[in-house]
């Protein structure tokens, strides 16, 4: 298996380190003093909770063997077969982008009692 990295090309898997899930998000804030027990559960559950699903995943790989930057990944856990490489910051911020949309949307969308006024 090989990996086409955005910067040096096609390189040999074992120039990569997997780090895992790439689609969580991490919970609110760290402070513990800001800390409830919900938020308590919610880093509790980004932490230690992982899934491990069949078929198309994204992944964060890291090019240790080589420019160092880290990546992201799209493949398919049973066949391997790589969909897409991206790097990891671009990811991020698109990523963000569109929770803060879907956020947005939830908090603007119509209640049983109708819109807000």
């Amino acid at each position: 298996m090989s990996i086409h990295c955005p910067y040096c090309g096609v390189r040999p898997i074992e120039e990569f380190s997997m780090r895992g899930d790439a689609t969580t998000m991490r919970p609110g804030t760290s402070d513990p003093a800001n800390m409830d027990m919900k938020l308590e559960a919610e880093w509790h559950d980004y932490v230690y909770l992982r899934d491990n699903p069949k078929g198309k995943f994204e992944e964060y790989w890291h090019h240790v063997g080589g420019c160092r930057v880290w990546l992201v990944v799209t493949r398919n856990t049973i066949t391997h077969e790589i969909y897409s490489v991206v790097i990891a910051s671009e990811h991020s911020i698109s990523k963000q982008l569109s929770h803060a949309v879907d956020l947005k949307m939830t908090k603007d969308a119509p209640t049983k009692e109708g819109p807000s006024s």
